[in-house]
């Protein structure tokens, strides 16, 4: 279990939490693509939580995979406290 990627979403967009269960012989192919394209979370049995933008490239890259569910907000901006500059 753990958090994914490091990279955000733009400003201003509506993130949308997708979570998906990759197909078992995909999974490390799987790892690979998301550590490198999108913020998100690895839960055990295959179960990875990602943006729309990974959910593309994994299936772009022809990752077998299923969506389990979809979800409006930015699971990665919770607790993230915003300061301005007075």
């Amino acid at each position: 279990m753990g958090t994914i990627g490091l990279s955000g979403g733009r400003a201003g967009e509506t993130a949308v939490r997708i979570t998906i269960r990759v197909a078992a012989k995909d999974n490390t192919k799987a790892w690979g693509l998301l550590v490198r394209h999108s913020p998100g979370t690895a839960l055990p049995e295959n179960l990875f939580v990602v943006s729309e933008e990974a959910l593309g490239a994994l299936r772009k890259a022809g990752i077998q995979l299923t969506e389990i569910s979809r979800e409006p907000g930015n699971p990665w901006d919770q607790g993230v406290t915003t300061v301005e500059r007075i």
